[in-house]
């Protein structure tokens, strides 16, 4: 199981983006990862850019920015909260 306290973002990441829905079920799985692990992933990483967008009938996804620009992103289309920090955990340790 995922841990939300043993996520350490930087080095080669520079920020991350999550866009959601607030209402569609889709983002349900989002909107959880947020009230669940936010205030954990902030603590550990206080200087930390995580930016959240919220917008009506966006799809959920989660973008990384990388060192010189370069970006990446998962769908998070239906996803559980666990399964939301796998996938921002999966970005932490692309580089």
């Amino acid at each position: 199981m995922a841990s939300a306290s043993a996520l350490r973002l930087g080095q080669h990441l520079k920020e991350l983006r999550v866009h959601l829905c607030q209402k569609s079920a889709a983002s349900k799985g989002v909107r959880d990862f947020i009230e669940k692990h936010y205030v954990t992933i902030k603590t550990n990483n206080p200087k930390f850019p995580i930016l959240i967008r919220e917008c009506s009938n966006v799809q959920p996804k989660v973008y990384a920015r990388y060192e010189f620009g370069r970006e990446s992103s998962l769908p998070l289309n239906s996803l559980s909260s666990e399964q939301v920090l796998e996938a921002v955990q999966t970005l932490a340790k692309k580089s």
